[in-house]
């Protein structure tokens, strides 16, 4: 089974910057196939990021990037505000059981 650990996040002011770790290990997966949502409390998660696209909200101020040989992605995340509150998680798809995982995730609040 593929599993993925989350690391980074943190209490940040608004207009602050934390960058989000999510390592990959066990079996067959595409790092090229992970990516980066989030869930704001009372919301349902939402996509952030992936290789190639970014939800609006975030466009020009987060970036996603990939260390294939860490097997790691990697979400920066610069000018944050308030509304970027919420636990963010990485996905990744299981080729081994045909099934998309998800990591523990990791909270990130933005005070004002």
């Amino acid at each position: 089974q593929v599993r993925l650990v989350e690391s980074g996040g943190g209490l940040v002011q608004a207009g602050g910057s934390l960058r989000l770790s999510c390592a990959a290990s066990g079996s067959i997966f595409r790092i090229n196939d992970m990516g980066w949502y989030r869930q704001a409390p009372g919301k349902q998660r939402e996509f952030v990021a992936n290789i190639i696209s970014y939800t609006d909200s975030v466009k020009g101020r987060f970036t996603f990037s990939r260390d294939s040989a860490k097997n790691t992605v990697y979400l920066q995340m610069n000018s944050l505000k308030p509304e970027d509150t919420a636990v963010y998680y990485c996905d990744a798809f299981d080729y081994s059981t045909d099934q998309r995982v998800w990591g523990q995730g990791t909270q990130v609040t933005v005070s004002t």
